[in-house]
């Protein structure tokens, strides 16, 4: 960010200079939100307020270091920290009133799913009710202990075993991450002798990102600051989008409501990206109903204008990011740099462009994810077909009898060589696929399913380009070799730094330029956000927050029928390159 580290901007200063009382920090995309928040801190210690008196709460402990490092204080008094650890904190202390002793363990989420599982055993809920499974559990139980499910909203069973669960964590002297946060709620409800003791010694309280608290989140920074109410959130009500977490930005838009003598600070300024981006993004988010509005501006010069970019396919998608990329980085002086995001909807659509990536010898980053080819579903078919094709393969045999596949197993071994030859690879994978009833196997033992699905969907859409068995596996092999091959053109380190992700991992982050793949109707805004207007807000957010990532360049590119944002941007401030101009009536756009 190009900020002056010499002077805060007006409302920044505002935002500092407003210690006492509840502050709602309104900090539109790059406004220098995290500078105005360690600003204030340093304001607060300045003013004499005792280091033990104030906590700071970040949703990472990557963003509580940097804070700690930005003030410049290492005093384990001041508490810097996620709201998990503070929670951890107070239990060290309260132990008692939750049913434990001090020495408690915190179950993390293997440990979790493992005791799920043996109450699952214990019921005999696989026989009796193949429906609850054990991310359905452990879904419903976090959604009960985060407050967001009332009594009446899960059934009998499930609170049954929510029973057995809580109970036997508490014979195990145990806490799972959930408890870090609902038990010191609970305890400060039901004793309000230690809520004081709390309330007195946190008397200034910082909450950054407050747009993705969750209920109980609130509840148990509401209840700390309810006596001396020096409360400041800092937030983007317009960058929520976390809600699969269990996050809601009504919290956010109803803080006013909760604190009537709340100060405001709209930080509407950009440091971050060129004017048509800013322009471009905020007229798109000014279509959302439920937003707290803001005019985000920018000094920065007006820079190029938004490329909307139409393929044929997410093939020749990749393969123009991969050409534009290269054709850049050969542009680039002797010691430029330049930093290139490529954002998605889902994980899914790394494969095309993963492809292009390493066929033009360019190095990449993922975050946040696995490599496609490296991942477990993709590893487990291509050792099926691998073995089809190759009997003598004990690798690929090995991973076979290691996993499910044993029945696809035994068939492949007997017609192997006539299924290799008489089969397409689609043909082969959809064999594999429905004899382990691998869909199934998947929604049982996983539950990021869908997102595995949508990944062998995507090796199944790759394999239907070729006929041959030998030839695809051939592909695959190259493609997953090509993943240790060094750079061959711009080396990273002096030139080109190119990482991948999905949007909700790019929150946060900035880029020289941005190319945001698939804006197609159903993939942005994704086709189960459909039937409601809140989930398509939701979708639109996540739109807003990958093009406001780029500070020069923004390529969004689409196949089959363009997003319906696209159709939202300003047509004065964008350049299309398509086969139809992107309002030609033979598109079919949805209502």
């Amino acid at each position: 960010m190009n900020l002056s580290h010499k002077d805060l901007n007006k409302s920044q200063q505002e935002a500092v200079d407003n210690l006492n009382g509840p502050l709602l920090i309104v900090a539109g995309a790059g406004s220098g939100k995290t500078r105005v928040l360690t600003s204030r801190l340093a304001a607060i210690l300045a003013s004499g307020v005792p280091e033990d008196n104030i906590i700071a709460i970040t949703f990472t402990n990557k963003a509580a270091n940097e804070m700690k490092n930005r003030v410049k204080n290492n005093s384990k008094k001041l508490f810097i920290g996620t709201f998990h650890s503070l929670g951890a904190g107070i239990l060290k202390k309260e132990a008692n009133l939750a049913n434990r002793k001090s020495n408690f363990t915190i179950f993390d989420d293997d440990d979790s799913t493992k005791l799920i599982k043996e109450i699952i055993k214990s019921f005999n809920l696989s026989v009796k009710n193949r429906n609850i499974n054990y991310f359905y559990l452990k879904k419903s139980f976090s959604r009960i202990k985060n407050g967001n499910c009332g009594p009446d909203e899960e059934n009998d069973l499930i609170w049954r075993l929510f029973e057995e669960y809580e109970a036997i964590l508490a014979k195990n002297n145990a806490f799972d991450f959930d408890d870090l946060i609902e038990k010191p709620v609970k305890i400060f409800q039901n004793n309000s002798e230690i809520l004081e003791k709390y309330q007195n010694r946190f008397r200034y309280i910082l909450v950054d990102e407050f747009q993705d608290t969750n209920q109980s989140q609130y509840d148990f920074i509401k209840l700390l600051a309810g006596k001396h109410k020096n409360l400041s959130v800092v937030g983007d009500d317009q960058q929520s989008i976390y809600k699969f977490r269990g996050s809601d930005f009504r919290i956010f838009l109803n803080f006013e409501t909760d604190w009537p003598k709340t100060k405001v600070v709209m930080l509407e300024q950009n440091y971050r990206s060129s004017g048509n981006i800013i322009k471009s993004a905020s007229v798109l988010i000014s279509k959302n109903k439920f937003q707290k509005s803001k005019s985000l501006w920018t000094e920065n010069p007006e820079g190029e204008p938004v490329k909307i970019v139409e393929h044929q396919s997410e093939d020749e998608e990749a393969r123009f990011v991969a050409d534009q990329i290269s054709y850049g980085l050969r542009g680039l002086q002797l010691n430029e740099k330049n930093t290139i995001g490529i954002l998605y909807r889902t994980n899914a659509q790394s494969r095309a462009i993963e492809t292009a990536l390493m066929e033009n010898g360019i190095t990449y980053k993922i975050f946040g994810g696995v490599k496609f080819y490296e991942r477990k579903e993709i590893k487990d078919i291509v050792a099926a077909l691998r073995f089809a094709f190759n009997p003598r393969d004990t690798v690929s045999l090995g991973r076979l009898k290691a996993n499910f596949l044993k029945k696809p197993f035994l068939e492949i071994k007997e017609n192997a060589a006539q299924m290799a030859l008489s089969l397409k690879p689609v043909e082969l994978i959809g064999y594999v696929l429905k004899t382990a009833d691998y869909f199934e196997y998947l929604k049982k033992h996983y539950p990021n399913f869908e997102e595995r699905i949508e990944n062998i969907n995507e090796l199944i859409y790759f394999a239907t380009s070729f006929e041959n068995l030998g030839e695809f596996l051939e592909r695959v092999s190259l493609l997953q070799s090509a993943d240790n091959v060094k750079e061959e053109i711009g080396m990273g380190e002096s030139k080109i730094s190119v990482n991948l992700m999905t949007i909700h991992m790019a929150k946060g982050l900035e880029f020289d330029d941005v190319f945001i793949i698939g804006c197609n109707e159903g993939i942005l805004p994704h086709q189960m956000s459909y039937h409601s207007e809140e989930e398509i807000e939701e979708e639109r957010r996540l739109m807003y927050v990958a093009m406001t990532r780029a500070r020069h360049r923004l390529y969004l590119n689409f196949y089959n029928i363009p997003s319906r944002f696209l159709y939202e941007l300003p047509p004065e401030l964008v350049e299309f390159s398509g086969n139809k101009s992107l309002d030609d009536e033979e598109r079919y756009i949805y209502d």
